[in-house]
């Protein structure tokens, strides 16, 4: 039988099982697969597989499809990532004693490598990093600056005397790369929390970058989606497309030597190896090309050298019974989704239970949603009036306390009308410093997560991104492409009533991020931050606060496991009158207009437009219990939109 006989669903199926026995060095079945010390029960059930349309409903990144997973257990340690071989890498990292952060490097830089689409070297990241020892939680901020040359109308305009826009746009030009930072922020954490030396955490990359890979289903669709961008720039169109201009074939094996290099010498050198030398000069040269017509950017080596990733105080609320810790800004994501939980606190979610509980998180119901899509629309309409890089606009009262505060939360919630949805939401009526505009949800889509916790408790949420599917299609001679980061600034330095804008570009300034890495605790007898209880994130752009919101709640409020809350159908709104419904997941019935599906006719009855577009979330969550005994396990959910996998050293709950 050839690939082209297949049908959707069993090539989706054939080909997830495939990259898990890869991964795990051998054969694999479509029940459980089992490895010594590396890979859990793992499977799919029902798969479907539809390549869909890039950008389909507004979707970031492609959507392709729903590809049912069941819960995965260890007994010690366990990774989530985007891709089999990526989550192997970090698996190996653990068996070898190494830490959390350890083994969430080895996996990044695989996943440079098979998921090139959404992270990499040339990007950047926030984390989340809980050390069990001290109870510390620290957030590592890697986000990517705007060049000390950029004005505020950077994105804007080609320059103040031709005031047209970037060419071919601003996100292909290079105008929207920023200076990366992942590797500078890595390096940070590993100097804190590393155990294995840094060369080795490069090994599994430099062998598949050197040996090769498989492309796999969602990297060759998404390929084909950005074909055309892709072919602008010569290293970009040498790589990922054959000689007739089309994407090359899921299945094809495809090395990287250059990236294979770059490698090797940021392993044997350190980071210096990156920010100066010759492939700081190929980043510089890369950004200023004018290739085409391109309107180059003004990044230079100094830009290079100057970058710092920085550690912030993380973002940590009561939540019911827990503690949640999330990213503070130049991230609105661990703010917002502080913001959500904070309003839901007024409301009983637990009387909205999803229905006909299943492996994929059941069926919601239409008031539950309602409650936590209004309580997102008053958070994101915070959000886009106040947050931005606090280093260059401060947050109302010069701090989180001011939008987290009690009070506050609970004159938000009573804006909540029980019997219809408020479609959009003025923010709150916060002190600024000045005046400002208001600049809604960015792209923000070529983004993936990693989760991790080792064999000594230790915690890392990690999420990680250039941007946009393929960042600004820009690839340097080192391999790897560059993000267009920059262009989650607003273009506009002011709102349309001259109101300056938080997020608007600045010399040095990092653009708003809506990524959300989010650890949640225990609370204690003393009232404060316990023990370990899940870790979670993933990409998806603005959405992001939406798929993270969804999981706390369904983990905590909804009593989910971790694949049941990662599974479960996506839904969520920005600040407007669109309700997301993820019409991907099998429990959402989309015949008859979506009439004959009960949360769909709940949320319109409700006042909801309700929006059904294949969501492209790509959640990663680790959960920590204990079974009758009182012996700790880990419990792990890969997010079945997305090829991901969870592995570990086997355990069985029963």
């Amino acid at each position: 039988m050839t690939l082209r006989m297949l049908t959707s669903a069993r090539f989706a199926q054939i080909a997830l099982v495939a990259l898990l026995a890869a991964a795990c060095g051998g054969d694999a079945d479509e029940a459980d697969l089992v490895g010594e010390n590396a890979c859990l029960q793992y499977g799919t059930a029902g798969a479907i597989y539809d390549p869909g349309t890039p950008g389909i409903g507004g979707a970031p990144e492609i959507p392709t499809g729903f590809a049912a997973k069941k819960t995965a257990f260890s007994r010690s340690f366990m990774v989530v990532a985007a891709n089999p071989l990526a989550t192997k890498a970090g698996c190996e990292v653990l068996k070898k004693g190494g830490t959390a952060i350890d083994a969430a490097i080895a996996t990044q830089m695989v996943l440079n490598i098979v998921e090139p689409q959404s992270s990499g070297i040339g990007g950047g990241a926030f984390m989340l990093s809980y050390d069990r020892k001290t109870g510390k939680v620290t957030a590592y901020d890697g986000r990517e600056t705007a060049p000390a040359a950029a004005t505020e109308n950077y994105l804007r305009w080609i320059s103040d005397s031709v005031r047209t826009t970037p060419l071919p746009n601003a996100r292909s030009s290079g105008r929207s790369i920023g200076t990366p930072g992942v590797l500078h922020m890595l390096d940070a954490a590993h100097k804190d929390g590393g155990k294995l030396t840094w060369k080795e955490l490069f090994d599994p990359a430099i062998k598949t970058a050197t040996e090769g890979f498989r492309i796999s289903p969602r990297m060759s669709t998404s390929v084909a989606g950005s074909a055309t961008a892709l072919s602008r720039d010569p290293e970009s169109r040498a790589y990922f497309l054959n000689a007739d201009g089309t994407a090359k074939a899921a299945g094809t094996l495809l090395t990287s030597p250059a990236l294979a290099t770059t490698f090797r010498a940021i392993a044997n050198s350190g980071i210096a190896a990156f920010y100066s030398g010759a492939i700081a000069q190929d980043i510089v040269d890369e950004i200023a090309d004018t290739t085409g017509g391109i309107t180059p950017g003004v990044t230079t080596l100094a830009d290079l050298a100057a970058y710092r990733s920085v550690k912030r105080e993380a973002i940590c609320t009561s939540y019911r019974n827990v503690w949640v810790c999330g990213m503070p800004p130049p991230s609105s994501g661990g703010l917002a989704v502080a913001q959500a939980l904070g309003i839901l606190q007024n409301f009983d979610l637990s009387l909205h239970k999803p229905l006909a509980l299943d492996i994929n998180g059941g069926k919601p119901q239409a008031f539950g949603v309602h409650l936590v899509v209004e309580a997102q629309r008053l958070a994101y309409a915070d959000r886009d009036k106040f947050v931005a890089d606090t280093d260059f606009v401060p947050l109302p009262g010069g701090s989180t306390d001011a939008m987290l505060n009690t009070s506050y939360l609970r004159s938000r919630a009573s804006l909540i009308d029980l019997t219809t949805s408020m479609r959009t939401a003025a923010p709150g009526a916060l002190a600024t410093a000045g005046p400002l505009g208001t600049h809604g949800p960015s792209a923000e889509n070529g983004t993936t997560q990693v989760t991790v916790v080792d064999g000594h408790g230790n915690v890392v949420s990690l999420t990680t991104t250039i941007e946009s599917g393929f960042g600004a299609f820009h690839m340097t001679r080192g391999g790897f492409l560059l993000n267009n980061q920059l262009t989650d600034f607003s273009a506009a330095p002011t709102d349309s009533t001259g109101a300056p804008i938080a997020n608007r570009v600045a010399a040095g300034k990092r653009p708003r991020s809506s990524m959300a890495p989010t650890l949640v605790f225990r609370t204690g007898n003393d009232g404060l931050r316990g023990e370990f209880r899940m870790a979670t994130g993933s990409p998806g752009g603005a959405t992001i606060i939406q798929y993270v919101t969804k999981v706390v709640v369904g983990f905590v409020d909804w009593e989910l496991d971790a694949q049941q809350a990662t599974s479960m159908v996506a839904f969520g709104a920005a600040n407007s009158p669109t309700t997301n419904v993820g019409g991907e997941h099998p429990n959402v019935d989309l015949s008859n207009g979506g009439n004959n599906d009960a949360l769909i006719v709940g949320l319109r009855a409700l006042g909801h437009t309700v929006g059904t577009g294949a969501q492209s979330s790509g959640i990663g969550t680790i959960v920590r219990r204990s079974n009758t005994q009182g012996y700790y396990y880990l419990e792990g959910g890969a997010d079945p939109r997305r090829e991901g996998v969870v592995l570990g050293d086997l355990y069985r709950s029963d």
